[in-house]
């Protein structure tokens, strides 16, 4: 080999060697506020997410909020007062449904906020405004709906598949509608940043049991950013083992149901292109025995090569 062509292909070496590790940075932070699906009300969903190195933090869904932020100081995850956090870090909420343990930390902690934007698609937002910000259920602390709005609160709309920029961040958001217990909808979001994506799910359950096409068209959608690697996690939920009968699972997924949706998954993306990739289990329904059971059945059913994180209340991780 002559000298030249050494040169060549060191260079390209080099090369490769930093784009390896330019795609192994993360790209987002991930502080949890509420992991689970039920029961413990100072643990229910909702997922502080923002760009790495940044404090620019979206909340995805709000079931817990308060309590999450105290436990993230505890933590050291952050060092200044919870009204801080929750005032100055939190720029905004994406809600993916109506359902009380996605929306109780929101309404509660609304009083000590300050004003930042909601966004959710048209019938989560119908429903927050006719049911709980209506100046019966809790004061209106929205620019739109029944009752005295007291405008703290900008309610935003998001159409469905349409970019919409997230105020106050670097981020944008394009919503994708689930089936959750069919015909009512959940939500799932995908988060951009630069060229830097996460995608978050709401409640969902399996097209074949909800008789819906619509994770499927979530699939076909991020399944380039997939192959691009641009894709940093998804987080999805599973809140009951194997063992519930399909008619009790109340549009939520288990194992078996979302090992066959990555299946479907990796088909669009391409062979081997879920190997390593972050799956950030959401929902997990109490008792205890149960959250076990799938977790053990997650991980004798992970065929894929799947890099499994279970989010624990106020610690920080990366994607």
């Amino acid at each position: 080999m002559s000298v030249l062509n050494r040169f060549i292909l060191f260079l390209l070496l080099i090369s490769v060697n930093a784009f390896s590790q330019k795609d192994q940075k993360p790209s987002f932070q991930v502080v949890p506020l509420g992991v689970k699906g039920g029961i413990d009300e100072k643990n229910l969903s909702a997922y502080l997410l923002a760009p790495i190195n940044t404090k620019d933090y979206i909340c995805l869904d709000a079931g817990t909020v308060n309590a999450g932020i105290e436990k993230a100081i505890e933590n050291n995850v952050f060092k200044v007062s919870t009204s801080e956090v929750l005032r100055k870090y939190i720029k905004g909420y994406l809600i993916s449904h109506a359902h009380l343990d996605h929306v109780s930390g929101l309404i509660i902690n609304s009083p000590a906020d300050s004003s930042k934007t909601v966004y959710a698609t048209s019938k989560c937002m119908e429903m927050m405004e006719n049911h709980y910000f209506n100046d019966q259920t809790w004061a209106n602390f929205g620019d739109a709906g029944v009752g005295f709005p007291l405008k703290k609160y900008h309610f935003q709309t998001l159409n469905i598949s349409e970019e919409t920029s997230i105020t106050n961040t670097t981020m944008t958001v394009k919503a994708f509608p689930l089936s959750h217990v069919n015909p009512f909808e959940s939500t799932a979001f995908l988060i951009k940043n630069g060229e830097n994506y996460a995608l978050y799910l709401g409640d969902t359950g399996a097209d074949t049991v909800e008789k819906s096409d619509k994770l499927k068209s979530l699939w076909t959608a991020v399944a380039p950013l997939v192959k691009n690697k641009q894709l940093k996690g998804i987080f999805i939920e599973v809140s009951f083992p194997n063992e519930q009968p399909d008619q009790f699972l109340f549009g939520h997924l288990t194992p078996n149901y979302l090992m066959k949706e990555l299946h479907d998954l990796e088909d669009l993306a391409g062979k081997d292109s879920l190997k390593g990739f972050k799956i950030i289990i959401t929902h997990l329904k109490p008792p205890t025995k149960n959250i076990v059971k799938i977790k053990e059945q997650i991980k004798s059913q992970n065929d894929l090569g799947l890099k499994i994180i279970y989010p624990e209340q106020g610690k920080k991780f990366e994607l």
